[in-house]
């Protein structure tokens, strides 16, 4: 390891570059989003040469550490000329990106990664690192993507499925808040879901559509009770893709923010279909907030 040492600022903004134009990009939103919550910046670069150490002669390894110094102070300076103000730190690391940007981050930084980088194919939508970091945080993690398909919309979105996102719909409150943004709060019902449960009455299904809808305005009373000055929108739509309409409501969004639920994998955690698609897909930058406690493994 070199660079900086010891446990990073609390509430920091840690990104990881690789020389990819999305990690630049994803870097300039790190700072902008640094720059708004008045929080320090990290800039990483990851290597992975510890584990490749006996296939790298040390004139390789020498020259990997100089390309990635190169690559952090370029960063770095770039960020500097877009906001002068910033306390901006860079460090180089020896170990894979994913572990890096989490021990980086701590227990209260937020993690931002692009939504594609050096390796793997380019047609991919997202990198082997975003959904790494994404399916194994502990902390918020942001997928910088859609970020040069127009002009902001002042519109901080969240996805609401139950009670238990109240704590997601807090976090987006005050990104809306320091955005001046206002915040739309959407529950999306798949009717599928409780086909096998309300499949023999009609009035089964409105009566579980008037429970998520209690759940949802829940949730938007106790924002607008904790967020008196902020703008907020509660919105409930049914349909055969939750994704699908997060995908859409997301054109109209700066952020969208929303639980990291997962399913248990075969190799470790995965990410749920939901989130999975909104990674691939949406038209702004994703956060995701880890969940856990009830309902942590369920998929909206």
């Amino acid at each position: 390891m070199e660079g900086t040492t010891g446990s990073p600022e609390p509430g920091s903004v840690v990104v990881g570059v690789d020389g990819s134009e999305q990690a630049r990009r994803a870097a300039l939103w790190a700072a902008a989003e640094a720059a708004r919550r008045e929080s320090p910046l990290r800039i990483v670069h990851a290597t992975d040469t510890d584990s490749r150490a006996l296939q790298l002669s040390q004139e390789s390894f020498e020259s990997i550490r100089s390309a990635g110094r190169e690559l952090l102070q370029e960063t770095a300076a770039a960020v500097g000329d877009l906001h002068p103000g910033l306390q901006v730190t860079t460090e180089f690391s020896r170990s894979a990106p994913v572990p890096s940007l989490q021990r980086i981050a701590g227990l209260h930084g937020t993690v931002v990664v692009g939504n594609r980088g050096l390796g793997g194919f380019k047609y991919l939508m997202l990198g082997s690192v975003g959904l790494q970091a994404a399916a194994t945080a502990t902390t918020p993690v942001v997928v910088v993507r859609g970020i040069d398909d127009g002009d902001e919309t002042g519109v901080v979105l969240v996805a609401v499925r139950d009670e238990h996102d109240a704590e997601c719909a807090r976090y987006a409150a005050r990104e809306a808040e320091i955005r001046k943004a206002s915040l739309r709060l959407l529950h999306v019902w798949n009717i599928l879901d409780s086909a096998g449960l309300a499949v023999t009455m009609l009035d089964d299904v409105e009566a579980i559509v008037g429970e998520r809808v209690h759940h949802l305005i829940a949730v938007a009373d106790r924002i607008r009770d904790e967020f008196p000055a902020l703008t907020v929108q509660a919105d409930a739509e049914k349909s055969l893709s939750v994704a699908g309409v997060l995908v859409e409501a997301s054109h109209h969004a700066d952020l969208l923010v929303m639980g990291g639920r997962r399913s248990p994998g075969y190799i470790g955690p995965t990410l749920g279909r939901a989130t999975h698609s909104l990674l691939h897909h949406a038209h702004c930058p994703v956060l995701l907030m880890p969940r856990h406690g009830p309902g942590h493994g369920s998929e909206s």
